[in-house]
């Protein structure tokens, strides 16, 4: 399976600490095995699913896509539930 990460994502990720990358990739190692495990989201998110998770007694959200074609996850989001959503929304409205 392909994994493609957006500039959003990465540049999250390169503020995690360690043990931060660690759970998120147990995390993504499981997405790969079973992608449809997040919830679809409907309306302007239609066709992207949320994974809820926890991180470092944390509550995380990672917004992903699945291609099941062409096996290809795409990570797209991650952070927590405080204006996530709000955000995920803008990713497709900026150029």
């Amino acid at each position: 399976m392909k994994i493609i990460q957006t500039k959003s994502f990465s540049k999250t990720v390169k503020k995690l600490h360690n043990n931060q990358k660690y759970e998120l990739d147990k995390i993504i190692h499981y997405l790969m095995d079973n992608p449809e495990a997040g919830e679809l989201k409907k309306g302007d998110l239609s066709g992207d699913y949320v994974y809820k998770f926890q991180m470092i007694n944390q509550l995380a959200l990672l917004a992903y896509c699945y291609d099941n074609g062409e096996l290809v996850l795409t990570l797209l989001s991650l952070g927590t539930h405080e204006n996530f959503y709000r955000d995920l929304k803008n990713l497709y409205t900026m150029p």
